[in-house]
């Protein structure tokens, strides 16, 4: 067969839902053949047992309808009707015909042999043949002989045989039925996650989902699988728009000025100092676009599991020490007053400079978000074997349904707070992958009006 005849008939080409059919019904069908031939052979030995012990039975009741009086012997009308199918003859001692009848195809048994059931071929049947001999009282003995045919026995037998043949297509034929009506049924959701995913690829709308009902069989599961993982597309494929427009809307601004400005600083009309003031506002911009870029970078990296963390054991308190200090006169130019209550000697294995960020980015987003006149408090501290910080303000808080956006790249609760000092909303989402990437944790809570506090933990 050549290769394109292989492939003409591969079983690819053919359904499932008819090869499950095709499998099943021919499983069942010869399954039901065996069983049906067992039954078949253990109800035939069955009868010709039962034949056997009939004729026995038959022969030997017999007696009972003979009688011997005043030198004569009777024979009972009823002799001849206790066996269906059964015949009787009576001889004498010496083997003579007295009474009964032989059937007429029986030519074979001549010798009478005593209490043995013997299976004799004669006139093309096959016949049962039981003699016994007892004693008449007055008269002597006499042999009764039955004969049965087997072909009598299998009559029952035969007529099963063709019932079960006529039946056998019509078994086979729900069999059929059921077995695809079955699989149907089963492959159905297959069919709808196809339906589904064509329309998906055919009109980009990611919206579409099977949506089966509750079931806990693997159908079910890899339908409800399916929703799941169109769920995780969606949200990343909105996410990824989402991040785009983002990005472009925060680039678009400061390459807007270095534009205006390099023109300004080219046309003829601008003086030295107008050049030199130029220049200033577009390295700027330039530093904003740096920065803003760097951090992107940086969790773009994280996100594909590139970021490298730099550890090595480090005295934590120092560190924020160092950056409390730093941070006091940025919080001062808005008169906020920093304090600081940190553990002395708190040591923890992490990278230096994602600590450094993650302390910086909260301080700077509380003083960002703060009160003039207000309050910044860091916290360090260990508590059960963890070291605990916490950065908490008492500026404008963030609403409830803020929270669990502020996680959110570019997200900003009040962008006219942070405007000069170039935020871009990356810090909060920086901040939890340094906690996440050194296996920690961090919480916030807040109230509008009374401030916010981010508590994050680390393990010794």
């Amino acid at each position: 067969m050549s290769g394109a005849e292989l492939r003409r008939f591969s079983p690819g080409k053919i359904p499932i839902r008819w090869r499950i059919t095709l499998w099943y019904t021919i499983l069942m069908t010869v399954l039901v053949a065996a069983v049906l031939a067992l039954l078949l052979h253990l109800s035939s030995t069955q009868m010709l047992n039962e034949a056997r012990l009939r004729l026995q039975d038959t022969v030997e009741r017999s007696f009972y309808e003979i009688e011997y009086e005043d030198g004569v012997l009777s024979f009972d009308d009823d002799i001849n009707h206790l066996g269906s199918g059964i015949s009787l003859s009576v001889y004498d001692a010496q083997g003579k015909l007295l009474y009964g009848r032989i059937p007429a195809n029986f030519n074979g048994a001549p010798l009478l042999i005593m209490d043995e059931i013997q299976q004799v071929d004669s006139g093309g049947s096959v016949w049962f043949v039981y003699d016994t001999c007892q004693a008449i009282p007055g008269y002597g003995n006499l042999w009764v002989r039955g004969v049965v045919s087997q072909s009598e026995a299998d009559a029952g037998l035969h007529a099963v045989v063709r019932l079960a043949l006529i039946l056998m297509p019509f078994f086979v034929l729900l069999v059929a039925l059921g077995g695809y009506s079955i699989t149907q049924r089963t492959l159905l959701p297959l069919q709808h996650m196809t339906d589904t995913a064509q329309r998906i690829s055919q009109g980009n709308d990611l919206t579409e989902r099977i949506r089966m009902g509750p079931g806990v069989d693997e159908v079910h599961r890899l339908a409800h699988t399916f929703d799941h993982m169109m769920d995780k597309l969606q949200s990343a494929f909105e996410s990824e728009k989402q991040f785009t427009s983002d990005v472009s809307h925060e680039l678009r601004t400061p390459v807007s000025v270095i534009l205006s400005q390099c023109e300004y600083a080219l046309s003829p009309e601008a003086g030295e100092n107008e050049r030199r003031s130029a220049l200033q506002v577009t390295a700027a911009q330039a530093r904003k676009m740096s920065a803003l870029i760097a951090q992107l970078l940086t969790l773009a990296r994280a996100d594909s599991g590139r970021q490298n963390l730099h550890l090595e054991t480090l005295n934590l308190s120092d560190l924020f020490e160092i950056v409390c200090e730093e941070q006091a006169d940025g919080a001062a130019a808005r008169g906020i007053a920093l304090h600081a209550e940190i553990a002395p000697d708190l040591l923890l294995r992490a990278d230096e400079t994602m600590m450094m960020r993650l302390l910086i980015n909260l301080i700077q987003n509380a003083i960002a978000y703060g009160r003039e006149g207000g309050n910044v408090w860091v916290t360090l501290r260990e508590v059960n074997g963890r070291a605990e910080g916490c950065v908490r303000d008492d500026g404008i808080g963030i609403a409830p349904e803020h929270l669990p956006k502020i996680w959110n790249r570019f997200y900003q609760v009040d962008p006219s707070r942070t405007a000069s000092r170039s935020g871009a909303g990356l810090g909060l989402p920086m901040v939890r992958w340094i906690v996440e990437a050194h296996g920690g944790t961090i919480s916030v809570e807040s109230e509008p009006g009374k401030g916010s506090a981010f508590t994050f933990s680390f393990p010794k």
